[in-house]
């Protein structure tokens, strides 16, 4: 295997197993892959960058091949300045192709020599994303089949905090 170094960008709000999936797929083809939380500011996140960014550590604690960090910059810019050569992007389904399709040929048009490779989680997660997750869980619904214990933790007092706030 060369040394070819991916970027897996994300909100990750919060990482789900189908993200985890994808890394771990990810981390069998390429030597690094970077696991990076965007800072969207079109999106308001359930939890801080730095709450996404210390789950996403505690999942991959034992996996040298993976390293996380965060971006809040043009994506191929971050990734020229990792030294990267590829964009990893999730796809659960059709509907999503589109506009991942779109973000490939803009940051293809940006960057030529990056690359942007599709990966499918297993099919076990191709419903799932954070959205749901979050959602299941504030409705008090069990998300363990959906995202690690260490996420599940965090998720639930976040949901405690937010209620004793109102």
């Amino acid at each position: 295997m060369a040394n070819l170094i991916a970027i897996y960008p994300g909100t990750f709000d919060p990482i789900t197993y189908g993200h985890i999936d994808v890394v771990k797929r990810a981390a069998q083809m390429f030597s690094k892959v970077i696991v990076v939380v965007a800072r969207n500011s079109s999106k308001t996140p359930l939890f801080s960058d730095d709450e996404r960014v210390a789950m996403i550590k505690e999942v991959f604690r034992n996996d040298r091949r993976v390293e996380v960090d965060e971006f809040d910059e043009l994506l191929v810019d971050y990734v020229r300045h990792r030294k990267a050569n590829v964009v990893i992007r999730g796809l659960r389904a059709v509907s999503d192709f589109e506009y991942e399709f779109q973000m490939a040929l803009t940051n293809r048009k940006l960057a030529p020599r990056i690359d942007t490779v599709f990966l499918m989680p297993d099919e076990r997660y191709t419903y799932l994303n954070s959205t749901i997750v979050r959602e299941v869980a504030r409705l008090g619904g069990d998300v363990s089949e959906f995202v690690p214990r260490n996420v599940q933790r965090r998720l639930a007092a976040k949901i405690r905090s937010s209620r004793t706030k109102q």
